[in-house]
């Protein structure tokens, strides 16, 4: 199936009362593993790259890797750009013919967000899902953490998301990137947060929430949780035990395929977490 807009999952996630995990790519493993974990759980899905991991191969590489493995796929699938911190990013990922796409200017003052969360609407046709953050979450991704964290306040909620026109909004709710302890969901603020949005909601740092906070996230209004960390460990965790077994290890596909496994299941137990329904 070619890639489809994020609408499309959206759609077809909130009609089935399931959940869309969106799990960031940077390789051919990681895609492998993803995908080969969509195709197990037949759940639609967000695969995903931030502008700090097309460093190595460009926004034009991730789309032919991601589509062409998809081509044998029959599960809805959106590639959509993480955290796009500028504009730049956004025509970029567009012109690459990403189908979904994040602004995310939360650092910057409620009017500023707006206003550039606003620009990146324009850009985007309207068959292109935009998702837009209001609430800087904290922690950190790719070892980059905000310069402040701040959580998402309710009476606000309605209005950015009619001045953006945005269609998923992502919210700071004690959610933190990367791998947190004592990363937490307030799902007192959530369920305000819920109450005053007009559209679907999306949690960022699902790898260091627990269990059984995320497998409640659904009904809450939220439809697209990230997952970053814990593949990215996985691939790492799989080369290194294969270097630790074997110094002189010189099979590059065997490990690579390893860490395809390992991927796999990280993804489809995240994918099976979200959506209880279906395990």
């Amino acid at each position: 199936m070619p890639l489809v807009s994020g609408h499309e999952v959206i759609s077809e996630c909130t009609s089935r009362g399931l959940l869309a995990g969106a799990f960031n790519t940077t390789n051919i493993e990681t895609t492998m593993g993803i995908v080969a974990a969509i195709e197990r759980t037949g759940v639609p899905t967000f695969i995903q790259v931030a502008p700090t991991n097309v460093a190595l191969s460009g926004y034009e590489y991730i789309y032919d890797m991601v589509s062409r493995r998809l081509a044998s796929t029959d599960v809805p699938v959106a590639l959509h750009l993480d955290h796009g911190k500028s504009l730049d990013a956004v025509e970029a990922a567009l012109a690459a013919d990403f189908t979904s796409i994040m602004i995310d200017d939360s650092e910057a003052s409620y009017e500023d967000n707006i206003a550039t969360s606003a620009k990146a609407r324009a850009l985007c046709p309207p068959e292109i899902a935009l998702e837009a953050e209001l609430g800087s979450i904290g922690g950190k991704e790719d070892d980059v953490a905000p310069e402040f964290a701040s959580t998402t306040d309710p009476s606000q909620v309605a209005h950015f998301v009619d001045a953006v026109g945005c269609d998923m909004l992502a919210v700071s709710v004690g959610n933190q990137h990367g791998f947190v302890p004592n990363a937490r969901i307030d799902f007192d603020l959530l369920a305000q947060v819920q109450e005053a949005s007009p559209v679907p909601l999306v949690v960022h740092g699902g790898s260091g929430l627990p269990d059984e906070q995320l497998a409640r996230l659904h009904q809450f209004g939220v439809v697209k949780v990230n997952v970053a960390s814990d593949l990215r460990n996985a691939m790492i965790r799989s080369f290194g035990e294969a270097y630790n077994a074997n110094p002189k290890e010189a099979s590059l596909i065997r490990v690579s395929k390893n860490a395809v496994v390992a991927i796999t299941d990280v993804v489809e137990t995240r994918i099976r977490t979200f959506n209880p329904s279906i395990n």
